[in-house]
């Protein structure tokens, strides 16, 4: 993967998902079982017509489980799927409007890339010009329009998923289902199909859900993401208020980093910690408490007599994070102008203190 931050990059500019169009999907109470594995439990997900949504999580949190549902390919045990309204819990896949891009390529090695996109349309018995006609715009709108009459060997990893990808699109499908589709590309090529991807869906306006457990690829694209943990839904937010306002311990530890500091609740309702005292961001839970603070929310600047040691500092072009160590072995991450902390060398003496942001409070016990 490339270098990133962990602040979420806002996505490209749109309408309110509701005023693009497309079909909606509800999930509703989706529960499956695999064996002793209990892959969604009890599932409950709107998705508004037009919207790029992406459900993030670990592996095995139920978040391909839950596309297959809508999809098609996985039948719950309980629960309903709901496209536009309509319940297709039990409606086969081809009859459900959908189209579906997997992390393989799956491209049919003897076609052509325009033959593989317009396969759907020949299955679907449509006339030859239409299907000449619709591989060639959408191969356009891919930016693949010269490379039609190639095979798939003939073409590179991302080009082969931008065949499938127009070939997902070919049958208009009301709803675009991608699972991990980068996952198999190298860390340039993720970062330019990813953006490529956001394009084309915001052109076309069609209802997308994105799989991924790559949190940078989640918020640089989506619309909204649904992060998901043992099957169940934790949050689902935009992506500036899910890094900024996570409502649960696993949703702050999980995206984004965060360094999980010591604190003490006041009389006044603020929170002692590093040694000082700031306000609170939202309701503070009850007992004891630790805080969770962002590395752009952490301070660290040489001192002799500082408490905290540099352990290690990590690089990545206009920023550089520094990791210290505290007396009771709590490390600490801050994310620095790079040319502002040449300085601070591993070993080097700090003080380590939050920024005057409000701080973010969970119950030590959810940890």
């Amino acid at each position: 993967m490339t270098a990133t931050t962990d602040h979420p990059a806002t996505p490209p500019a749109a309408a309110d998902p509701g005023d693009r169009g497309g079909v909606g999907v509800r999930l509703s109470g989706l529960t499956r079982r695999y064996g002793d594995v209990l892959a969604l439990d009890g599932l409950d997900l709107d998705i508004a017509g037009g919207e790029f949504l992406a459900l993030l999580g670990p592996s095995g949190c139920g978040k391909t489980t839950a596309l297959r549902s809508i999809a098609g390919f996985e039948r719950p045990d309980a629960g309903q799927v709901l496209i536009g309204g309509r319940d297709v819990t039990g409606t086969p896949p081809a009859k459900r409007g959908t189209g579906m891009v997997f992390q393989a390529y799956s491209l049919f090695p003897n076609l052509t890339a325009a033959e593989n996109v317009a396969y759907g349309l020949q299955v679907r018995r449509r006339p030859a010009k239409e299907r000449q006609a619709r591989a060639a715009e959408l191969l356009e709108l891919v930016g693949l329009a010269d490379r039609g009459g190639r095979y798939p060997h003939q073409l590179s990893g991302g080009q082969q998923q931008r065949v499938a990808l127009a070939r997902a699109l070919a049958v208009a499908p009301q709803v675009l289902l991608l699972d991990e589709p980068l996952s198999a590309l190298d860390a340039q090529v993720r970062v330019q199909l990813r953006e490529e991807i956001r394009r084309i869906q915001l052109e076309l306006g069609t209802t997308t859900v994105f799989v991924t457990h790559d949190q940078a690829e989640a918020l640089s694209v989506a619309d909204r993401v649904a992060v998901l943990r043992a099957g169940r839904l934790e949050q689902v937010a935009t992506p500036d208020e899910l890094y900024s306002r996570p409502t649960t311990s696993f949703v702050a530890r999980f995206v984004g980093t965060t360094s999980v500091v010591p604190a003490t609740v006041r009389a006044d309702g603020a929170v002692d910690l590093l040694g000082t005292t700031r306000p609170v961001e939202g309701p503070v839970p009850p007992g004891d408490v630790v805080a969770l603070l962002r590395p752009e929310q952490v301070l660290v600047r040489a001192d002799d007599h500082g408490t905290g040691r540099v352990v290690t500092r990590t690089f990545s072009g206009g920023t550089t994070r520094i990791t210290a160590v505290l007396p009771d072995g709590t490390e600490v991450a801050a994310d620095l102008v790079s040319t502002e902390s040449t300085h601070l060398l591993p070993g080097t003496a700090v003080d380590v203190s939050p920024s005057d942001r409000p701080v973010l409070l969970v119950a030590a016990a959810d940890l």
